[in-house]
Order: structure tokens, then C-alpha cells, then sequence
């Protein structure tokens, strides 16, 4: 394996994959007590999707996102070095990556899982940026892929009105350092902060009598809403500045601004804070809620599909979420 020889890192492919199961506000306001506009004007959300076939798991969609990626560039999946499942929902606690290698066929690459929630996209980027960069891999491939639905509460309104199941990739290839399109990254974590945001493991109340060892299981998903907004619109401008101005880079010259899917008000508050224009807001919120890992991939991926981003756009890649972890990764098309 070679090591230490600096090279660039490009993106090669996007893809994404989302389920056929719609569910809209009304919908929900069957299920607790709210309403459309109630949810539309605090969220900005109107319909997320959820995964709701008998066996069927985040590696479904992570393989279906990661194919699509491949087939747009025609690229056999056995070329692939590594694999990095960014997900908060694995379908086994030892990890889910392993098992997306082999579903895809990607029989020479490493895999691992990424843990890191709503921020685990840029994480696993800048992890995959590392591997590139150092001359350890050539090709890898990164997922940002969540099924939460299977992590809520349906009878808590604080959250359950939020999230949505989706996955989005793309492959990552090293290449000369002239070449290169990650032109810096920033990353934070809060760990005083986790509670806010969890899916928290309760022991039992009795432990074995023998062993005397205290068995468990994980709860639901639980959000403490208004300490995470604070949160979010105080340090995720703080981080892209510190990105931008590291690299010497400008807020006029920022292209576009695509930030993990949270909430409407947070993307418009994050953009205001940099002085920062809403027509430059990537955003796909509306049709698919909070998609943890795979918010900000599945947006991306939209976003080229639709022709949005040209070629040598500067592109502020921004994650925020449980952890708390935050973190910015700026890139060049």
C-alpha cells in the first residue's frame, strides 16, 4: 500500500435512492396533533418518505445509491478501494458497510461504517479526502444513507414530523494535486451537548442475577428542538467562515450553500448570518424532511441532476447534528 504521497481528490459520480412511500403532513396529522401549515411553516417540510417493506434496511437504499452513482459513470464496482457508510441506523450495530460491498459487488474494496448522524456526510468525505490525499487509495466510495422511521417515536410530534428514510453517494477519486476539488474542510464536536439530540441506550432496571451485568436496549429518538437550532445557526457560520477564510476564499465567492436538510429556518438563518443570498440555498427539504447522513448527498445529487452546478462552481458543504458535531467542507466542481 502506498502511503504519504500527496495527491488531489475529485468527485467522480453522485447518485441517490429514495423510497415510494410518501407520507405527507396530513397524513400525519392523523397520527398526532398538527396540521400542514403547522408543520410547513415551523419545518418548511411537507412530505418525507419511509422505508416500509417487510426486510428491508439502510442497506437497500445505501446499494441502490451507490449503483446509481457507478452506472452514471460506467465504473465496475470492483475498481473500488473503499467503501464509507456514513449512517446512524445501521441494520447491525457491528456495521452495515460490509454488507453494501458485497450486495454491489464491490468484492476488492474496504468497507467501514462512519457514525456521526447529520454530519456524517462531510465527516466521511474528509475521511475519504485523508485516504485520497496520502496516496492510500485511489477510488472510494462514500454513502450517506439513514432509515430513521424505524427510530421514532410516531406519537411524539417533536420529532416525528421531521425525518425521512433516503441515501446518497459519490465516488471519490485521487488525483493531481492541480486537479484537486476539496479546497479545505473545518470540523467540531460539542460532546457537553450530546443529550440534545439522541438516540440514548436505557439499561434495564434489574441486572443479571448471576453476572450482575446490566442488559438494555435503544430508545427512540429524542431532540431537545430549540437548543438545536441555537446551536446550529451560532457555530455552523462560525465553521464556514473559519473554512472560507483559511483558504482565502470569500463569501462573494461562494457559488452555492448546501447545508444538512434540517429546517427551513435554519438554512434561511445560516444564509443571513454570511450575508449570503437564498437563491444560492441548494435545498430539497419540502419533498423529503430531515434525512440525516444522507441529506446533504441526496440534495447534491439533485442539485447536478437538475443542471444547477457548472463546472469550477464553489460549493460551502456544511453538516450539523447529534454529537453535537459540526463540520464544513468547501469544494470546487
Amino acid at each position: 500500500m502506498k502511503s504519504f504521497i500527496m495527491q488531489g481528490a475529485k468527485i467522480l459520480a453522485t447518485g441517490s435512492a429514495i423510497p415510494d412511500v410518501i407520507l405527507n403532513n396530513n397524513q400525519i396529522s392523523k397520527l398526532v396533533q398538527t396540521s400542514d401549515d403547522w408543520i410547513f411553516s415551523r419545518t418548511g417540510i411537507k412530505e418525507r418518505r419511509l422505508l416500509t417493506d417487510s426486510n428491508k434496511s439502510v442497506i437497500d437504499l445505501a446499494s441502490l445509491a451507490s449503483i446509481n452513482a457507478l452506472d452514471k459513470i460506467s465504473m465496475d464496482p470492483k475498481t473500488i478501494d473503499l467503501i464509507i457508510l456514513a449512517t446512524s441506523s445501521p441494520n447491525d450495530l457491528f456495521g452495515s458497510a460490509s454488507q453494501v460491498q458485497a450486495k454491489i459487488g464491490a468484492i476488492n474494496a474496504v468497507a467501514f461504517d462512519l457514525t456521526a448522524a447529520c454530519s456524517g456526510f462531510v465527516l466521511a468525505i474528509v475521511t475519504a479526502y485523508q485516504f485520497l490525499q496520502n496516496g492510500s487509495y485511489n477510488n472510494i466510495l462514500v454513502i450517506g444513507a439513514d432509515v430513521l422511521s424505524k427510530w421514532i417515536d410516531w406519537s411524539d410530534r417533536s420529532t416525528c414530523i421531521l425525518f425521512g428514510d433516503a441515501a446518497g453517494a459519490c465516488i471519490m477519486q485521487s488525483c493531481p494535486t492541480e486537479n484537486n476539488c476539496i479546497l479545505n474542510f473545518q470540523l467540531n464536536t460539542d460532546g457537553t451537548y450530546s443529550n440534545q439530540l439522541s438516540i440514548a441506550y436505557q439499561e434495564e432496571m434489574n441486572a443479571n442475577p448471576k453476572l450482575n451485568v446490566y442488559q438494555g436496549s435503544f430508545k427512540y429518538i429524542t431532540m431537545n428542538g430549540k437548543e438545536v437550532y441555537k446551536f446550529a445557526v451560532s457555530q455552523v457560520p462560525l465553521s464556514i467562515l473559519k473554512c472560507l477564510n483559511s483558504a482565502r476564499i470569500s463569501v462573494d465567492e461562494i457559488d452555492w450553500l448546501l447545508l444538512h436538510q434540517a429546517n427551513e429556518r435554519i438554512l434561511k438563518a445560516v444564509a443571513e448570518k454570511l450575508s449570503i443570498n437564498n437563491n444560492k440555498i441548494i435545498t430539497n427539504l419540502s419533498k423529503y424532511g430531515n434525512t440525516s447522513a444522507a441529506s446533504i448527498p441526496l440534495a447534491l445529487d439533485e442539485a447536478l441532476a437538475q443542471d444547477k452546478i457548472n463546472h469550477n462552481d464553489i460549493i460551502v458543504i456544511s453538516g450539523f447534528g447529534a454529537g453535537l458535531t459540526w463540520g464544513t467542507v468547501l469544494v470546487k466542481w
